[in-house]
């Protein structure tokens, strides 16, 4: 949504604002970014996941970019703030690896190297941390219910890219800070579990192979083989499509009660 004053040159500027700011989001090393990373393997929506693994063209390119634009900048600024606060433990280092990549598994996942920033690891506390800057009804769904399968597994396989790194975590952790006028901040934190995070790379590689095997791009027809959840979160994911009837173009969003059974019986 574009607002300006009365005047022609105000309402002109907002409008180059607005144009600007799009762009840069998309010619950005995010947006550009075409490998899955580990935000992304924990995805419930198995559609989802093929069209991100076969780097299939993305329909629902309209998306608003200011939320993922500012969570950018408060990574950004929290990175700073521990920059500045960094300490030493006994043995020299320092206590705080910031912005650290990290590789989860090298070259044989579903589309290469799986790698990552991680956001803080403190090496006092074994716990490895990532900020979530999130509105305030995600806030509150969070705090009641948890993090959800996707943000769990993230932080688990940023727990084994710290492991592989040489730095096995204790725990793990998912703080969410609500974009709010009042400060408000929720962490979930259990034990680090390597499982947890083995259990979702080999879910990763049976989607690519499930992927393979009907050969999408020969056989669009199979796409409808391949299941969404019952109730899936479809707002911001980038190939949404209402009212698509021809899923290499694009998703609907709706269930198909029918993909789990079909699926099986090819694979079978």
């Amino acid at each position: 949504m574009i607002t300006s004053g009365s005047d022609e040159y105000a309402e002109q500027l907002a409008e180059r604002i607005a144009e600007f700011i799009v762009d840069a989001d998309k010619n950005s090393a995010r947006s550009r970014q075409r490998r899955i990373g580990p935000s992304e393997v924990g995805e419930p929506c198995e559609r989802q996941l093929t069209y991100k693994i076969l780097d299939w063209p993305e329909t629902n390119t309209d998306r608003d970019p200011i939320a993922a634009i500012i969570g950018t900048g408060f990574h950004m600024w929290m990175a700073e703030q521990f920059e500045a606060r960094q300490t030493s433990l006994p043995d020299g280092r320092p206590r705080y690896r910031i912005e650290e990549r990290v590789t989860v598994r090298q070259g044989h996942t579903a589309a290469g190297t799986l790698d990552g920033s991680s956001d803080l690891f403190d090496r006092l506390a074994l716990l490895n941390n990532d900020w979530k800057l999130v509105g305030k009804s995600s806030h509150d769904k969070y705090r009641r219910q948890g993090p959800g399968e996707k943000y769990r597994i993230q932080a688990h396989l940023y727990g084994l890219g710290q492991e592989n790194a040489g730095h096995r975590p204790a725990r793990v952790a998912v703080t969410f800070i609500a974009r709010h006028h009042e400060l408000m901040v929720h962490v979930w934190s259990e034990p680090y579990d390597r499982q947890i995070a083995l259990d979702a790379l080999a879910r990763l590689d049976r989607i690519r192979d499930t992927a393979q095997a009907l050969e999408l791009d020969l056989h669009p027809e199979n796409w409808r083989m391949v299941p969404i959840p019952q109730k899936p979160n479809c707002r911001f994911c980038p190939w949404l499509r209402p009212g698509s009837t021809d899923l290499a173009q694009g998703c609907p969003g709706a269930p198909n009660p029918n993909a789990g059974a079909s699926l099986e019986a090819l694979i079978a």
